[in-house]
């Protein structure tokens, strides 16, 4: 039995949160996951992974938004060459990575709560690695 995978995510903004819920639910099909827990882990350094609410795309427009306030793009005493010290910031703020439980072959999220993959240097393509966590 495999105990992962992986996805991609092509983002087309430089910056955005994609609420990549059905994406994981379907690792964890593909996994055979029936109770344990997925781990979702983002393979790159200018994006993040975070749980939030899913119903109002509104508050995806204001984490973006907030995110910016706090990490502007152009700083100009910033000194990493690539120019984009601000997704490396953001991508610290979010995490690298989510854990959720799973029962009965689902994700064992609240009523308002979604997976969202953060776009913070894009658009590019990403990939989203998940392992299930299960005891035998």
């Amino acid at each position: 039995m495999e105990s992962a995978t992986k996805f991609s995510v092509r983002t087309t903004d430089h910056s955005d949160l994609i609420n990549i819920t059905s994406n994981v639910s379907r690792a964890v099909q593909e996994l055979n996951l029936e109770y344990g827990v997925i781990h979702v882990f983002v393979m790159h350094t200018t994006c993040g992974l975070t749980i939030n609410e899913n119903a109002d795309p509104d508050v995806v427009h204001d984490l973006l938004h907030r995110l910016e306030a706090v990490a502007p793009w152009k700083v100009s005493r910033d000194r990493h060459g690539e120019g984009n010290s601000a997704a490396h910031l953001k991508s610290s703020l979010l995490g690298a990575s989510v854990m959720v439980p799973v029962s009965q072959g689902r994700l064992v999220l609240g009523t308002w709560q979604g997976i969202f993959f953060g776009e913070f240097d894009g658009p590019r393509t990403r990939t989203v690695y998940c392992t299930a966590l299960h005891s035998k």
